[in-house]
């Protein structure tokens, strides 16, 4: 088993932080699609210092100087564990399913993210794209996962809330899920008979 953090278990989103910072939605969404973008922040998932970034973005957008410099309070944007989806990998776990995760996540957070959060330690590997230098869905950090680990892509299942990743997974032989639903999570992995029904 292979997860993905943000989003299938780990609640990340902007919005936690700058829905407080807004006083409408419209300036909320014009920042986090026009200023603060994901497309922006992307370049931190693959390795660049957000010291570096963030201070040369509000110098771009002087207006929204102090909005952009929240940007580094990275561990506000994250609301707390998916609960539902942590008991399904708990489950995993005492099982004895190896289990692994991969992550487009900026290297200087994370520590941040494992003190918070101790179900990171059960993993039996993680694969940081900020640490790597490179993200999903490129086809090189799936493959540095599985020579890392000694994983064969056709019996190891890929779990992501991104289609884009999703299809990349594909291309190297995962089985893949497409991550919507704690729910339809439970229901796959016992259909694959990696837990009971």
């Amino acid at each position: 088993m292979v997860f993905d953090l943000g989003g299938v278990l780990i609640d990340w989103d902007p919005r936690h932080l700058y829905g407080t910072v807004f006083a409408t939605d419209e300036e909320l969404e014009y920042f986090l699609g026009s200023v603060c973008s994901l497309e922006w922040h992307f370049q931190h998932d693959r390795g660049a210092p957000m010291s570096e970034t963030v201070p040369q973005l509000a110098a771009r957008f002087p207006e929204y100087h102090d909005q952009i410099m929240r940007w580094n309070e990275q561990d506000a944007m994250i609301r707390g564990a998916l609960d539902e989806v942590v008991e399904l990998l708990r489950r995993l776990c005492a099982r004895s399913v190896p289990c692994f995760a991969l992550t487009n996540w900026p290297a200087e957070s994370f520590d941040s993210a494992r003190e918070r959060f101790p179900f990171l330690g059960w993993f039996d590997g993680i694969v940081i794209s900020g640490e790597e230098r490179i993200s999903k869905p490129e086809p090189v950090i799936f493959r540095r996962l599985l020579d890392r680990y000694g994983l064969d892509a056709r019996s190891t299942l890929f779990v992501d809330n991104s289609q884009e990743n999703i299809d990349a997974a594909q291309t190297l032989g995962f089985e893949t899920h497409r991550f919507h639903t704690a729910d339809a999570l439970a229901a796959d992995l016992a259909r694959r008979g990696l837990l009971p029904a």
